[in-house]
């Protein structure tokens, strides 16, 4: 289905999704679901961890939580990502925490839908906790749920819950934004 066209089985019409930043506090599973969208489109993949810092990388892996001074060069970083895609005409997937509206507004562009993989803390900390080589310490996961500003209806996003496989996650995906392969 292409932009604009109204799907005629739900009378909707879908979201103008070229770029993806799939988005929540650490431990939600949006990197696995974004490589997993990104791999079933055959679009582009990038995780915005890689695009932190090394200051940055240095304050969480020390447990100290990001300052928003600390996040608008990342946020830029991964904005330029985003408008290179979009620029070029290709599709793309981002990885990016985005918890506030704010840092949002810098990624935002049209063609840009944000998928807000969200889950509760318990099962949030389990993840965390049973992951290794990541720099995010689980301690600091209440200071991300208590910057988290959940989408709003005003911004282009869907959001699932990070509750269930990440084949049906990204399944749900796929099919809410009425995205295909090509």
């Amino acid at each position: 289905m292409s932009a604009g066209e109204v799907d005629t089985t739900t009378g909707v019409q879908p979201l103008d999704a070229r770029v993806l930043v799939v988005m929540g506090v650490s431990g939600s599973g949006k990197s696995t679901v974004a490589a997993m969208v990104a791999d079933e489109l055959d679009w582009a993949f990038a995780e915005g961890d890689d695009m932190h810092p090394a200051a940055n990388v240095a304050k969480m892996e020390a447990g100290t939580p990001l300052t928003d001074e600390d996040r608008w060069p990342w946020l830029d970083v991964v904005a330029a990502w985003i408008r290179g895609h979009l620029d070029a005409g290709t599709n793309g997937v981002v990885t990016c925490s985005a918890l506030k509206r704010s840092y949002r507004d810098v990624l935002r562009a049209a063609g840009v839908v944000f998928v807000h993989v969200a889950g509760d803390r318990a099962l949030l900390e389990q993840r965390m906790s049973a992951r290794s080589g990541h720099f995010m310490p689980t301690s600091l996961l209440d200071s991300q749920l208590a910057t988290l500003e959940p989408p709003q209806s005003d911004e282009a996003h869907v959001t699932v819950t990070a509750d269930r496989s990440p084949a049906d996650e990204t399944a749900e995906v796929v099919a809410a934004l009425g995205l295909r392969r090509g």
